[in-house]
């Protein structure tokens, strides 16, 4: 048996045999034709882009159909160099000039462009080399006929391990049985991530080596939850596992009898209970779980699907989209974080030392203030459609809040003076996710509508622990007892100042944590929308007099390691099925 951590990217457990995904490569021999035959290897080259744009456009209309425009438009890349006269030229005069086979002109030139994107600077087209290798390999494809492994003939359910996955290669996972992926690169944000995350595929990534460490059939457990896969399990942890997945099974049916239902606790007191989402097309399954609005609107995905940025039309479609989705629900937009591992630092000239502590989020948006505006003017045309709010990510001082805020100004008398409509009492609030805007607080509810305390970067911060790094993932804890103090000063001062507050950051999804924070004030919760089933059965299940004390409780503890086990028994004696 051999136990494997990396970064789970998309939440489930499963049990099923691996299967290893070989790296496909077409042997391509220096070949060279007579003059007599290139014509027909122009031919050839021409059919076989013509095919490979066809099986583009008919890919991006199933996944559109499947996972929505937002998903599809990855391929947008793909479609664009396969399109453009440039591409095929260069490798139709490698056939003319030095009478090379279509395939052998098709490597030539596509590896000498993926050399290219590997050595820039700027990471984000660093990573365009997979949709390169990918663009071969369609090409080649056609010209050459099917490689590998066809994993659209497996019967059985299976677990996908593989080294890498092109974007094409993930969007054909849709039709196998795949139940999970494994992969030893790729993170949270990689292309991949994306899909299998949207297709509710359980998956790790950043395993480093494990497609070495897999054989063919070997039974795996894969536990996206955790980040963990489990090689060639022994008879105590299958069983464990299988206990798992199980009760997850059970869970999910049981917690579907809540969607309906309201988020009340035992003595009568309201709870409200929002979303996160990235892609528009998810604000309509929001509400099918059970969700009341959307209090965390990332909108970082407008940067992935194209290396030219979005226009404000674009972006004012997106929002539109939301609005129109959710009806008359909240909707609360947070304004670019660009940088540190969100589509990496995709303006800088040069990648920077330490991202995280760098050029990111609302200090790259005051530094690229026409970036900022746009969208912002895009927001504020929004708001008249619906209950919109602005939220401003990682803020640190209130010399920050107050350049936003100043630019938020100049954004609506654009407007003003086009004559287009706005919402100019539109309420503007800020994630607390810094220590210093922590230690602060005070002083930053005075200038704003509302608060959202984003609890990932608020612990990595406090902590300097960074959460993607595995070798220190164990320190990074929601459980340790400063953070503890930390986010029940935040809410005493939220509610002694009278400025509503909820959390958007993973903490108010994990059901361990559910009792202590209501027990500290919190009344607005904002999670993936998975998690809103078993939030809701906790709160249903448990009275604001029994929190507090467990909240009390807990707050007494020294380390994390006693908070977590208390948090874990307080939660079983009201949730009998909670693991």
């Amino acid at each position: 048996m051999e136990i494997k951590k990396g970064i789970g990217v998309s939440p489930g457990v499963t049990i099923a045999k691996a299967v290893v995904l070989d790296a496909e490569e077409y042997r391509i021999a220096q070949k060279t034709v007579s003059v007599d035959d290139i014509p027909a290897e122009l031919e050839r080259l021409r059919s076989g882009f013509d095919a490979s744009l066809a099986e583009l456009h008919s890919l991006q209309e199933v996944m559109a159909r499947q996972l929505g425009p937002d998903i599809a438009a990855i391929f947008d890349f793909h479609y664009g160099v396969l399109s453009q006269d440039r591409l095929f030229e260069q490798i139709a005069s490698l056939i003319t000039q030095k009478n090379y086979s279509a395939a052998y002109a098709v490597r030539e030139v596509l590896r000498g462009y993926q050399r290219r994107f590997l050595n820039m600077k700027d990471q984000l087209l660093r990573e365009r080399v997979r949709d390169v290798h990918d663009i071969e390999r369609r090409l080649l494809r056609h010209l050459c006929g099917q490689s590998g492994e066809e994993l659209t003939l497996l019967a059985e359910p299976f677990i996908l391990v593989a080294h890498d996955l092109t974007p094409s290669q993930v969007a054909n996972l849709s039709q196998t049985k795949v139940t999970g992926v494994a992969m030893d690169v790729g993170g949270l944000t990689s292309h991949a991530a994306i899909v299998v995350r949207s297709m509710g595929i359980p998956a790790v990534m950043g395993l480093k080596d494990v497609s070495t460490r897999v054989s063919k059939s070997d039974t795996m457990v894969l536990d996206g939850t955790k980040g963990l896969v489990v090689i060639r399990p022994d008879t105590d942890m299958l069983q464990e596992y299988r206990v798992e997945e199980e009760r997850i099974h059970a869970l999910a049916s049981d917690l579907i009898e809540l969607r309906d239902k309201p988020a009340v606790t035992t003595d009568n007191i309201k709870i409200t209970l929002l979303t996160n989402i990235e892609f528009p097309y998810e604000a309509k399954a929001c509400l099918e779980k059970g969700a009341e609005g959307i209090g965390l609107y990332r909108t970082e995905f407008l940067y992935l699907r194209s290396e030219v940025e979005p226009t404000e039309e674009e972006h004012y479609e997106a929002y539109h989209a939301v609005i129109q989705a959710v009806g008359g629900c909240p909707v609360t937009i947070r304004t670019l974080d660009l940088g540190a591992d969100k589509y990496t630092q995709s303006q800088a000239r040069e990648p920077e030392r330490n991202p995280f502590l760098g050029l990111r989020s609302i200090r790259y948006c005051l530094q690229n203030l026409d970036l900022f505006k746009t969208q912002l003017r895009a927001i504020l045309r929004a708001s008249v459609e619906g209950d919109v709010r602005i939220m401003f990510p990682l803020i640190s001082s209130l010399m920050e809040l107050r350049q936003a805020k100043i630019v938020l100004g100049d954004a609506m008398e654009d407007l003003e003076e086009m004559g287009i409509p706005f919402r100019r009492d539109i309420p503007v609030g800020i994630m607390v996710e810094t220590p210093a805007a922590a230690l602060q607080i005070k002083e930053l509810l005075r200038e704003v509508d509302f608060i959202s305390i984003g609890t990932n970067d608020l612990i990595q911060y406090t902590l300097a622990v960074d959460r993607s790094n595995e070798r220190v993932a164990s320190l990074y804890t929601a459980s340790h007892p400063v953070i503890l103090r930390v986010l029940r000063d935040i809410i005493r001062a939220a509610e002694r100042a009278q400025i509503a507050f909820s959390m958007c950051g993973e903490m108010a999804g994990e059901p361990m944590y559910t009792l202590l924070l209501l027990g500290i004030g919190l009344r607005q919760f904002s999670m993936a929308p998975s998690d809103i089933p078993e939030i809701k059965k906790i709160i249903r299940s448990a009275s604001i007099a029994h929190a507090v004390r467990v909240a009390k409780r807990a707050l007494s503890f020294d380390t994390d390691r006693q908070v977590s086990n208390y948090l874990r028994d307080e939660t079983r004696k009201i949730w009998p099925e909670f693991m």
